[in-house]
Protein backbone atom coordinates (compact mmCIF):
# COMPACT_ATOMS: atom_id res chain seq x y z
CA UNK A 1 0.00 0.00 0.00
CA UNK A 2 2.89 2.58 0.52
CA UNK A 3 4.82 1.99 -2.47
CA UNK A 4 6.15 4.44 -4.96
CA UNK A 5 5.31 3.40 -8.69
CA UNK A 6 6.66 5.07 -11.62
CA UNK A 7 4.64 8.13 -13.45
CA UNK A 8 1.32 7.50 -15.34
CA UNK A 9 2.59 8.13 -18.37
CA UNK A 10 5.14 5.25 -17.65
CA UNK A 11 2.57 2.97 -16.72
CA UNK A 12 0.41 3.28 -20.08
CA UNK A 13 3.52 2.68 -22.54
CA UNK A 14 3.48 -0.98 -21.16
CA UNK A 15 -0.23 -1.05 -22.32
CA UNK A 16 -1.48 -1.88 -25.81
CA UNK A 17 -3.60 1.00 -26.22
CA UNK A 18 -4.77 3.74 -23.60
CA UNK A 19 -8.01 2.52 -22.81
CA UNK A 20 -6.69 -0.31 -21.50
CA UNK A 21 -4.29 1.62 -18.99
CA UNK A 22 -7.50 4.11 -17.92
CA UNK A 23 -9.29 0.91 -17.11
CA UNK A 24 -6.29 -0.45 -15.14
CA UNK A 25 -5.51 2.62 -13.20
CA UNK A 26 -9.89 2.44 -12.31
CA UNK A 27 -9.37 -0.94 -10.88
CA UNK A 28 -6.67 -0.38 -8.92
CA UNK A 29 -7.80 2.83 -7.42
CA UNK A 30 -10.37 1.77 -4.44
CA UNK A 31 -13.45 4.12 -3.44
CA UNK A 32 -14.98 4.63 0.42
CA UNK A 33 -18.24 2.43 0.40
CA UNK A 34 -19.93 -0.58 1.81
CA UNK A 35 -19.62 -2.96 -1.52
CA UNK A 36 -16.18 -1.70 -1.87
CA UNK A 37 -15.17 -3.24 1.47
CA UNK A 38 -17.40 -6.40 1.14
CA UNK A 39 -15.99 -6.85 -2.48
CA UNK A 40 -12.58 -7.27 -1.31
CA UNK A 41 -13.08 -9.00 2.43
CA UNK A 42 -15.64 -11.67 1.28
CA UNK A 43 -13.08 -13.44 -0.88
CA UNK A 44 -10.60 -13.07 1.50
CA UNK A 45 -12.84 -14.76 3.85
CA UNK A 46 -13.07 -17.81 1.81
CA UNK A 47 -9.33 -18.06 1.32
CA UNK A 48 -9.26 -17.99 5.20
CA UNK A 49 -12.23 -20.14 5.90
CA UNK A 50 -11.29 -22.90 4.22
CA UNK A 51 -7.92 -23.44 5.63
CA UNK A 52 -9.53 -23.54 8.78
CA UNK A 53 -11.88 -25.99 8.34
CA UNK A 54 -8.78 -27.87 7.51
CA UNK A 55 -7.24 -27.37 10.46
CA UNK A 56 -10.51 -28.90 12.03
CA UNK A 57 -10.70 -31.81 9.84
CA UNK A 58 -7.04 -31.86 11.22
CA UNK A 59 -7.95 -32.28 14.37
CA UNK A 60 -10.63 -34.47 14.27
CA UNK A 61 -8.62 -37.07 12.87
CA UNK A 62 -5.83 -36.43 15.43
CA UNK A 63 -8.31 -37.03 17.90
CA UNK A 64 -8.81 -40.35 16.97
CA UNK A 65 -5.23 -41.26 17.91
CA UNK A 66 -5.78 -41.14 21.21
CA UNK A 67 -6.05 -38.25 24.29
CA UNK A 68 -2.78 -35.95 23.75
CA UNK A 69 -2.43 -36.07 20.08
CA UNK A 70 -4.57 -32.37 19.35
CA UNK A 71 -3.07 -30.64 22.54
CA UNK A 72 0.82 -31.76 20.76
CA UNK A 73 -0.79 -30.66 17.52
CA UNK A 74 -1.34 -27.34 19.64
CA UNK A 75 2.05 -27.12 20.73
CA UNK A 76 4.02 -27.56 17.06
CA UNK A 77 1.43 -25.70 15.62
CA UNK A 78 1.74 -22.50 17.38
CA UNK A 79 5.85 -23.29 17.22
CA UNK A 80 5.05 -23.28 13.36
CA UNK A 81 3.23 -20.20 13.86
CA UNK A 82 6.19 -18.21 14.96
CA UNK A 83 8.54 -18.42 11.93
CA UNK A 84 4.66 -18.41 9.52
CA UNK A 85 3.49 -15.08 10.96
CA UNK A 86 7.35 -13.99 10.08
CA UNK A 87 6.04 -14.45 6.07
CA UNK A 88 2.84 -12.78 7.38
CA UNK A 89 4.35 -9.36 8.79
CA UNK A 90 6.57 -9.18 5.39
CA UNK A 91 3.55 -10.07 3.48
CA UNK A 92 1.52 -6.99 5.17
CA UNK A 93 4.28 -4.66 4.70
CA UNK A 94 4.40 -5.61 1.07
CA UNK A 95 1.07 -5.55 0.79
CA UNK A 96 0.83 -1.96 2.50
CA UNK A 97 3.67 -0.89 -0.03
CA UNK A 98 1.56 -2.71 -3.38
CA UNK A 99 -1.44 -1.04 -2.65
CA UNK A 100 0.33 2.26 -2.02
CA UNK A 101 1.62 2.53 -5.50
CA UNK A 102 -1.67 0.94 -7.21
CA UNK A 103 -3.41 3.83 -5.76
CA UNK A 104 -0.12 6.21 -6.62
CA UNK A 105 -0.74 4.56 -10.46
CA UNK A 106 3.47 3.57 -10.01
CA UNK A 107 2.60 0.12 -11.32
CA UNK A 108 6.09 -1.27 -12.35
CA UNK A 109 7.23 -1.47 -8.81
CA UNK A 110 5.23 -3.48 -7.90
CA UNK A 111 7.07 -6.16 -9.88
CA UNK A 112 10.40 -5.35 -8.25
CA UNK A 113 9.04 -5.15 -4.26
CA UNK A 114 7.35 -8.46 -5.20
CA UNK A 115 10.68 -10.28 -6.89
CA UNK A 116 12.91 -8.83 -3.69
CA UNK A 117 10.50 -10.08 -1.36
CA UNK A 118 10.37 -13.60 -2.44
CA UNK A 119 14.40 -13.04 -2.05
CA UNK A 120 13.80 -11.99 1.53
CA UNK A 121 11.65 -14.82 2.32
CA UNK A 122 14.01 -17.56 1.09
CA UNK A 123 16.72 -16.41 2.91
CA UNK A 124 13.88 -15.98 6.40
CA UNK A 125 12.89 -19.67 5.84
CA UNK A 126 16.19 -21.10 5.74
CA UNK A 127 16.89 -19.46 8.70
CA UNK A 128 13.52 -21.08 10.05
CA UNK A 129 14.87 -24.50 8.83
CA UNK A 130 18.20 -23.92 11.07
CA UNK A 131 16.85 -23.10 13.95
CA UNK A 132 14.43 -25.76 14.01
CA UNK A 133 17.14 -28.31 13.70
CA UNK A 134 19.04 -26.82 15.93
CA UNK A 135 18.24 -24.71 18.45
CA UNK A 136 14.42 -25.99 18.96
CA UNK A 137 14.92 -29.79 20.48
CA UNK A 138 17.01 -27.86 23.21
CA UNK A 139 13.74 -25.68 23.84
CA UNK A 140 11.20 -28.01 23.90
CA UNK A 141 12.95 -30.44 26.37
CA UNK A 142 13.24 -28.13 28.80
CA UNK A 143 10.06 -26.50 28.77
CA UNK A 144 7.32 -29.67 27.47
CA UNK A 145 6.24 -32.66 28.97
CA UNK A 146 9.08 -35.26 28.65
CA UNK A 147 6.12 -37.66 26.85
CA UNK A 148 5.35 -34.95 23.90
CA UNK A 149 8.87 -34.09 23.43
CA UNK A 150 10.55 -37.04 20.80
CA UNK A 151 6.60 -36.48 19.27
CA UNK A 152 6.57 -32.88 18.84
CA UNK A 153 10.34 -33.17 17.58
CA UNK A 154 9.70 -35.44 15.41
CA UNK A 155 6.37 -33.87 14.01
CA UNK A 156 8.44 -30.46 13.68
CA UNK A 157 11.40 -32.03 11.78
CA UNK A 158 8.92 -33.01 8.75
CA UNK A 159 6.85 -29.77 9.08
CA UNK A 160 9.33 -27.04 8.86
CA UNK A 161 10.44 -28.27 5.34
CA UNK A 162 6.64 -26.47 4.30
CA UNK A 163 8.07 -23.32 5.10
CA UNK A 164 9.37 -22.14 2.37
CA UNK A 165 6.19 -22.93 0.13
CA UNK A 166 3.95 -21.42 2.98
CA UNK A 167 6.12 -17.97 2.50
CA UNK A 168 5.77 -18.32 -1.08
CA UNK A 169 2.52 -18.70 -1.01
CA UNK A 170 1.57 -15.87 1.52
CA UNK A 171 3.15 -13.47 -0.83
CA UNK A 172 0.46 -13.66 -3.01
CA UNK A 173 -1.95 -11.97 -0.70
CA UNK A 174 0.29 -8.82 -0.84
CA UNK A 175 0.29 -8.82 -4.62
CA UNK A 176 -3.66 -9.41 -5.00
CA UNK A 177 -5.32 -8.07 -2.20
CA UNK A 178 -2.90 -5.17 -2.88
CA UNK A 179 -3.76 -4.89 -6.16
CA UNK A 180 -7.47 -5.30 -5.75
CA UNK A 181 -7.65 -9.05 -6.98
CA UNK A 182 -8.73 -10.75 -4.03
CA UNK A 183 -11.27 -12.64 -6.15
CA UNK A 184 -8.52 -14.86 -7.00
CA UNK A 185 -7.13 -16.08 -3.46
CA UNK A 186 -9.50 -18.62 -3.60
CA UNK A 187 -8.04 -20.92 -5.86
CA UNK A 188 -4.63 -21.73 -4.16
CA UNK A 189 -6.72 -21.88 -1.27
CA UNK A 190 -9.11 -24.47 -2.26
CA UNK A 191 -6.16 -26.48 -4.03
CA UNK A 192 -4.11 -26.81 -0.82
CA UNK A 193 -7.05 -27.60 1.79
CA UNK A 194 -8.27 -30.30 -0.32
CA UNK A 195 -5.07 -31.37 -0.76
CA UNK A 196 -4.42 -31.12 3.05
CA UNK A 197 -7.32 -32.86 3.89
CA UNK A 198 -7.35 -35.82 1.68
CA UNK A 199 -3.46 -36.43 2.32
CA UNK A 200 -4.38 -36.15 6.22
CA UNK A 201 -6.69 -39.06 6.01
CA UNK A 202 -4.54 -40.88 3.94
CA UNK A 203 -1.04 -40.52 5.63
CA UNK A 204 -2.74 -40.72 8.96
CA UNK A 205 -4.70 -44.28 8.74
CA UNK A 206 -2.82 -45.61 6.14
CA UNK A 207 -5.68 -44.87 3.12
CA UNK A 208 -5.43 -45.06 -0.29
CA UNK A 209 -2.66 -47.19 -0.41
CA UNK A 210 -0.26 -44.76 1.49
CA UNK A 211 1.50 -45.54 4.90
CA UNK A 212 0.32 -44.98 8.06
CA UNK A 213 2.23 -42.62 9.39
CA UNK A 214 0.25 -41.72 12.30
CA UNK A 215 0.87 -37.93 13.79
CA UNK A 216 3.81 -37.33 11.40
CA UNK A 217 1.05 -37.98 8.67
CA UNK A 218 -0.44 -35.32 9.20
CA UNK A 219 3.33 -32.92 8.47
CA UNK A 220 3.79 -34.61 5.17
CA UNK A 221 0.57 -33.52 4.24
CA UNK A 222 0.66 -30.28 5.14
CA UNK A 223 3.90 -29.63 3.65
CA UNK A 224 2.77 -31.34 0.36
CA UNK A 225 -0.24 -29.44 0.45
CA UNK A 226 1.83 -26.21 0.78
CA UNK A 227 3.26 -26.91 -1.90
CA UNK A 228 0.58 -27.61 -4.60
CA UNK A 229 -1.44 -24.58 -3.19
CA UNK A 230 1.84 -22.19 -4.11
CA UNK A 231 2.00 -24.16 -7.31
CA UNK A 232 -1.43 -23.13 -8.30
CA UNK A 233 -1.01 -19.54 -7.27
CA UNK A 234 1.78 -18.37 -9.17
CA UNK A 235 0.18 -20.87 -12.18
CA UNK A 236 -3.10 -18.13 -11.51
CA UNK A 237 -0.63 -15.43 -11.65
CA UNK A 238 1.04 -16.30 -14.72
CA UNK A 239 -2.36 -16.55 -16.59
CA UNK A 240 -3.94 -13.83 -15.83
CA UNK A 241 -0.79 -11.89 -17.52
CA UNK A 242 0.05 -10.01 -13.86
CA UNK A 243 3.34 -11.13 -14.13
CA UNK A 244 3.61 -8.51 -17.28
CA UNK A 245 1.13 -6.27 -16.23
CA UNK A 246 3.54 -5.78 -13.04
CA UNK A 247 7.27 -6.71 -14.28
CA UNK A 248 7.06 -8.99 -11.79
CA UNK A 249 10.14 -10.81 -13.14
CA UNK A 250 11.87 -8.72 -15.37
CA UNK A 251 14.46 -7.34 -12.89
CA UNK A 252 15.62 -10.28 -11.25
CA UNK A 253 19.35 -8.96 -9.82
CA UNK A 254 19.41 -8.58 -6.29
CA UNK A 255 18.36 -4.83 -5.37
CA UNK A 256 19.19 -3.36 -1.88
CA UNK A 257 17.54 -0.61 -2.23
CA UNK A 258 14.16 -2.17 -2.70
CA UNK A 259 14.87 -4.65 -0.32
CA UNK A 260 15.71 -2.15 2.26
CA UNK A 261 12.13 -0.24 0.93
CA UNK A 262 10.31 -3.53 2.00
CA UNK A 263 12.49 -4.18 5.54
CA UNK A 264 11.93 -1.05 6.68
CA UNK A 265 7.75 -1.80 6.11
CA UNK A 266 8.01 -4.88 7.48
CA UNK A 267 10.20 -5.36 9.85
CA UNK A 268 8.10 -3.91 12.91
CA UNK A 269 5.37 -6.17 11.53
CA UNK A 270 7.57 -9.14 11.53
CA UNK A 271 8.44 -8.71 14.92
CA UNK A 272 4.99 -7.94 16.31
CA UNK A 273 4.08 -11.00 15.11
CA UNK A 274 6.41 -13.07 16.13
CA UNK A 275 6.70 -12.05 19.53
CA UNK A 276 2.18 -11.78 19.91
CA UNK A 277 2.90 -16.39 18.75
CA UNK A 278 5.70 -16.30 21.24
CA UNK A 279 3.84 -15.33 23.72
CA UNK A 280 0.67 -17.99 22.84
CA UNK A 281 3.41 -20.57 22.90
CA UNK A 282 4.25 -19.65 26.22
CA UNK A 283 0.64 -19.62 27.17
CA UNK A 284 0.42 -23.60 25.78
CA UNK A 285 3.73 -24.43 27.61
CA UNK A 286 2.28 -22.74 31.15
CA UNK A 287 -1.28 -24.77 30.19
CA UNK A 288 0.49 -27.86 29.29
CA UNK A 289 1.70 -28.53 33.15
CA UNK A 290 -2.17 -28.59 34.30
CA UNK A 291 -2.55 -31.88 32.19
CA UNK A 292 -3.96 -33.39 28.24
CA UNK A 293 -7.74 -32.04 28.99
CA UNK A 294 -6.39 -28.51 29.29
CA UNK A 295 -4.05 -28.47 26.83
CA UNK A 296 -6.88 -30.10 24.40
CA UNK A 297 -9.52 -27.35 25.13
CA UNK A 298 -6.84 -24.69 24.69
CA UNK A 299 -6.27 -26.17 21.04
CA UNK A 300 -9.83 -26.29 20.74
CA UNK A 301 -10.48 -22.46 22.31
CA UNK A 302 -7.73 -22.09 19.46
CA UNK A 303 -9.74 -23.14 16.43
CA UNK A 304 -12.85 -21.88 17.61
CA UNK A 305 -10.95 -18.39 17.56
CA UNK A 306 -9.49 -19.35 13.53
CA UNK A 307 -13.30 -20.51 12.93
CA UNK A 308 -14.59 -17.11 14.41
CA UNK A 309 -12.36 -14.41 13.09
CA UNK A 310 -12.43 -15.68 9.44
CA UNK A 311 -14.64 -12.49 8.26
CA UNK A 312 -12.68 -10.34 11.50
CA UNK A 313 -8.94 -10.85 9.53
CA UNK A 314 -10.58 -10.62 6.22
CA UNK A 315 -12.17 -7.08 7.36
CA UNK A 316 -8.66 -6.39 8.96
CA UNK A 317 -6.55 -7.25 5.59
CA UNK A 318 -9.43 -4.73 3.99
CA UNK A 319 -8.54 -2.44 6.08
CA UNK A 320 -4.70 -2.35 5.79
CA UNK A 321 -4.92 -2.46 1.91
CA UNK A 322 -7.89 0.54 2.00
CA UNK A 323 -6.27 3.00 4.11
CA UNK A 324 -2.89 2.56 2.27
CA UNK A 325 -4.90 3.05 -1.00
CA UNK A 326 -6.84 5.99 -0.16
CA UNK A 327 -3.62 7.74 1.52
CA UNK A 328 -1.46 7.09 -1.92
CA UNK A 329 -4.65 9.11 -3.67
CA UNK A 330 -4.40 12.03 -1.34
CA UNK A 331 -7.65 11.29 0.30
CA UNK A 332 -6.31 11.17 3.93
CA UNK A 333 -9.30 12.79 5.35
CA UNK A 334 -11.21 10.06 4.00
CA UNK A 335 -9.45 7.27 6.14
CA UNK A 336 -11.17 7.47 9.53
CA UNK A 337 -14.37 7.25 7.83
CA UNK A 338 -13.23 4.47 6.19
CA UNK A 339 -12.37 2.86 9.64
CA UNK A 340 -15.46 3.46 10.99
CA UNK A 341 -17.68 1.33 8.26
CA UNK A 342 -15.29 -1.28 8.32
CA UNK A 343 -15.71 -1.49 12.05
CA UNK A 344 -19.14 -1.63 12.19
CA UNK A 345 -19.02 -4.46 9.59
CA UNK A 346 -16.48 -6.36 11.36
CA UNK A 347 -18.21 -5.95 14.52
CA UNK A 348 -22.03 -6.85 12.97
CA UNK A 349 -21.27 -9.82 11.51
CA UNK A 350 -18.55 -11.31 14.62
CA UNK A 351 -22.19 -10.55 16.66
CA UNK A 352 -23.78 -12.98 14.81
CA UNK A 353 -21.51 -15.98 14.95
CA UNK A 354 -20.42 -14.65 18.71
CA UNK A 355 -24.09 -15.37 19.85
CA UNK A 356 -24.32 -19.02 19.75
CA UNK A 357 -20.72 -19.32 21.65
CA UNK A 358 -22.47 -17.40 24.37
CA UNK A 359 -25.93 -19.13 24.29
CA UNK A 360 -25.29 -22.59 24.02
CA UNK A 361 -21.69 -23.41 25.06
CA UNK A 362 -22.36 -26.69 26.20
CA UNK A 363 -24.43 -28.10 22.79
CA UNK A 364 -21.47 -26.80 20.67
CA UNK A 365 -18.13 -28.63 23.07
CA UNK A 366 -20.20 -31.66 22.97
CA UNK A 367 -19.99 -31.75 19.46
CA UNK A 368 -16.04 -32.34 20.03
CA UNK A 369 -15.90 -34.03 23.42
CA UNK A 370 -19.56 -34.82 25.89
CA UNK A 371 -17.45 -35.95 27.93
CA UNK A 372 -18.62 -33.72 31.55
CA UNK A 373 -15.16 -32.87 33.26
CA UNK A 374 -14.33 -31.57 29.36
CA UNK A 375 -17.91 -29.85 29.32
CA UNK A 376 -16.93 -28.17 32.97
CA UNK A 377 -13.86 -27.01 31.97
CA UNK A 378 -14.16 -25.99 28.40
CA UNK A 379 -18.22 -24.13 29.02
CA UNK A 380 -16.90 -21.21 30.50
CA UNK A 381 -13.91 -21.20 28.80
CA UNK A 382 -15.67 -20.82 25.41
CA UNK A 383 -17.90 -17.99 26.93
CA UNK A 384 -15.12 -15.94 27.76
CA UNK A 385 -13.30 -16.67 23.93
CA UNK A 386 -17.36 -15.40 22.64
CA UNK A 387 -16.13 -11.88 24.17
CA UNK A 388 -12.27 -11.81 23.49
CA UNK A 389 -13.90 -12.08 19.77
CA UNK A 390 -16.12 -9.38 19.85
CA UNK A 391 -13.50 -7.32 21.38
CA UNK A 392 -11.19 -8.68 18.31
CA UNK A 393 -13.54 -7.89 15.62
CA UNK A 394 -12.77 -3.87 16.47
CA UNK A 395 -9.14 -4.26 17.91
CA UNK A 396 -7.89 -5.96 14.44
CA UNK A 397 -9.50 -3.38 12.10
CA UNK A 398 -7.81 -0.53 14.48
CA UNK A 399 -4.56 -2.05 14.39
CA UNK A 400 -4.53 -2.80 10.66
CA UNK A 401 -5.21 0.48 9.86
CA UNK A 402 -2.26 1.59 11.56
CA UNK A 403 -0.61 -0.38 8.95
CA UNK A 404 -2.09 1.03 6.26
CA UNK A 405 -1.12 4.26 7.40
CA UNK A 406 2.96 3.00 7.08
CA UNK A 407 4.19 3.41 10.12
CA UNK A 408 4.57 0.50 11.15
CA UNK A 409 6.67 1.07 13.61
CA UNK A 410 3.83 2.16 15.88
CA UNK A 411 2.74 -1.67 15.34
CA UNK A 412 5.27 -2.53 17.05
CA UNK A 413 4.92 -0.61 20.25
CA UNK A 414 1.73 -1.21 20.50
CA UNK A 415 2.36 -4.84 20.24
CA UNK A 416 5.25 -5.07 22.42
CA UNK A 417 3.38 -3.09 25.53
CA UNK A 418 0.63 -5.83 24.79
CA UNK A 419 2.64 -8.52 25.00
CA UNK A 420 4.41 -7.45 28.43
CA UNK A 421 1.15 -6.62 30.11
CA UNK A 422 -0.15 -10.35 28.47
CA UNK A 423 3.10 -12.39 29.73
CA UNK A 424 3.04 -11.05 33.42
CA UNK A 425 -0.81 -11.64 33.52
CA UNK A 426 -0.93 -15.27 32.54
CA UNK A 427 2.85 -16.16 34.29
CA UNK A 428 0.91 -14.70 37.65
CA UNK A 429 -2.63 -16.49 37.09
CA UNK A 430 -1.20 -19.84 35.35
CA UNK A 431 2.27 -20.52 37.10
CA UNK A 432 2.39 -18.14 40.25
CA UNK A 433 -1.45 -18.08 41.50
CA UNK A 434 -2.53 -21.59 39.49
CA UNK A 435 -5.83 -20.40 38.44
CA UNK A 436 -8.48 -22.51 36.56
CA UNK A 437 -8.00 -22.62 32.86
CA UNK A 438 -10.72 -19.90 32.30
CA UNK A 439 -8.86 -17.31 34.45
CA UNK A 440 -5.78 -18.42 31.57
CA UNK A 441 -8.12 -17.46 28.47
CA UNK A 442 -9.17 -13.81 30.36
CA UNK A 443 -5.82 -13.23 29.36
CA UNK A 444 -7.71 -12.32 25.42
CA UNK A 445 -9.15 -9.40 27.23
CA UNK A 446 -6.34 -7.59 28.32
CA UNK A 447 -4.90 -8.26 25.02
CA UNK A 448 -7.56 -7.32 22.70
CA UNK A 449 -8.55 -4.27 25.00
CA UNK A 450 -4.97 -3.14 25.03
CA UNK A 451 -4.49 -3.31 21.49
CA UNK A 452 -7.44 -1.34 20.65
CA UNK A 453 -6.85 1.31 23.10
CA UNK A 454 -3.43 2.23 22.02
CA UNK A 455 -4.33 2.37 18.26
CA UNK A 456 -7.62 4.05 18.83
CA UNK A 457 -5.47 6.93 20.21
CA UNK A 458 -3.03 7.14 17.37
CA UNK A 459 -5.58 6.55 14.84
CA UNK A 460 -7.96 9.60 16.15
CA UNK A 461 -4.54 12.01 17.17
CA UNK A 462 -3.96 12.17 13.14
CA UNK A 463 -0.44 12.28 13.58
CA UNK A 464 -0.04 9.52 10.97
CA UNK A 465 -1.09 12.25 8.63
CA UNK A 466 2.12 13.52 7.74
CA UNK A 467 4.44 13.88 4.98
CA UNK A 468 7.01 10.74 6.04
CA UNK A 469 4.08 8.60 6.04
CA UNK A 470 2.29 9.48 2.90
CA UNK A 471 5.73 9.21 1.05
CA UNK A 472 6.23 5.22 2.53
Amino acid sequence: MDLAISSRQNNVGLQTNAGKAVHMERDLKLEISNRQILSMALPISFAILVPQFNYLINSIFLAQLGEGFVGASGVTGVYYLIFSVVGFGLNNGLQALISRRAGQDRLQEIGQLFTQSVYLILAIAGIGILITYGLAPFIFKRFTDPILHDQTMGFLHIRIWGLPFLYLYQMRNALLVGTNQSQLLVWGTLSETLTNVILDYALIFGKLGLPALGFNGAAYASVIAECVGMAVVFLIIRTKGMSDRFGLFNQLAINTKTMSTVLVQSSPLILQYAISIISWEFFFILISHDGRMALDISQLMRLVFGFCGIFIWAFAGTTNTMVSNIIGQGSQDKVLLLIRKVITLSLGSSLIIVIPLLTMPGTILSIYDADPEFLAMGVPVLRIVGVSILLMSISTVCLNAVTGTGNTRINLLIEFITIILYCIYIYIVMHELNLSLAWGWASEWLYWSAILIMSAIYLLSGKWNNEKSRSV
